[in-house]
């Protein structure tokens, strides 16, 4: 908590993110919906609790100049949250912001392609990850939480926990990701973790207390995707 925050702010805050906790939602959601909430208070001088719709109206008019609807909404999700649960109070502006409706289709990477970049990755535990979420359409974060457990090879199945929606699914294995996630398993041999994060080397990989970590993921898939010569938008980032 920055300690420039006024008082009451400052326990409003407080109070937003033990109810954004207890509610269950996911880390980023969280994070985005605190964000939100920092914003207005600076925009606001931190006076945010009895704010008028032409306030508001001001506020998001200035905010859609600077940041994508994407940023948008979440701003007003998270001022929505605040209100219901920290002042207690209903949501009465509804139809305050109605972005744009547009449906973007998501780049598609074809096999050639993605074996050429899995082939250009060096780090194995990279390839492995690169290659299991292509494999089995899984979306960034849901690679990365995958455990051991999660695998069913007797029924040739991976569980994905908490996907989006909170929700859980099941999705094909097929026999080749198999086969690559038992050889690379063999390397670390973690009890818990399908990919353990790489801060202590091979060596301390089995001791590993979080998965692989986001940013060097990305970092690592868009440096691969650069020197293949691919342009197109990765899904394995979604």
């Amino acid at each position: 908590m920055p300690s420039n925050f006024p008082a009451d702010f400052s326990r409003q805050y407080d109070s937003h993110l033990k109810h954004l906790k207890l509610k269950g939602l996911q880390p980023k959601t969280i994070d985005a919906y605190a964000r939100g909430i920092r914003r207005l208070g600076a925009y606001f001088d931190y006076r945010i609790d009895s704010l008028s719709e032409a306030q508001l109206t001001e506020y998001f008019s200035d905010l859609i100049g600077t940041h994508s609807w994407s940023a948008v909404k979440l701003d007003l999700y998270g001022l929505k949250f605040f209100t219901t649960h920290v002042l207690k109070k209903p949501w009465v502006m509804p139809d305050l912001i109605k972005p744009p409706k547009s449906q973007r289709l998501p780049d598609i990477v074809t096999v050639e392609e993605a074996q050429r970049l899995f082939m250009t990755t060096r780090v194995l535990s990279y390839r492995v990850f690169y290659f299991t979420l292509y494999s089995l359409g899984l979306r960034l974060g849901e690679g990365l939480a995958l455990t051991v457990a999660d695998i069913d090879a007797a029924r040739m199945r991976v569980q994905v926990r908490d996907a989006k929606g909170n929700r859980d699914r099941l999705v094909p294995l097929p026999q080749a990701t198999l086969a690559v996630l038992r050889r690379f398993w063999q390397t670390h041999r973690h009890a818990e973790l399908l990919f353990p994060n790489r801060h202590a080397g091979l060596a301390g990989a089995q001791q590993a207390r979080s998965p692989l970590d986001r940013g060097g993921v990305q970092t690592t898939l868009r440096k691969v995707a650069a020197e293949c010569g691919l342009k197109k938008r990765s899904p394995l980032t979604a």
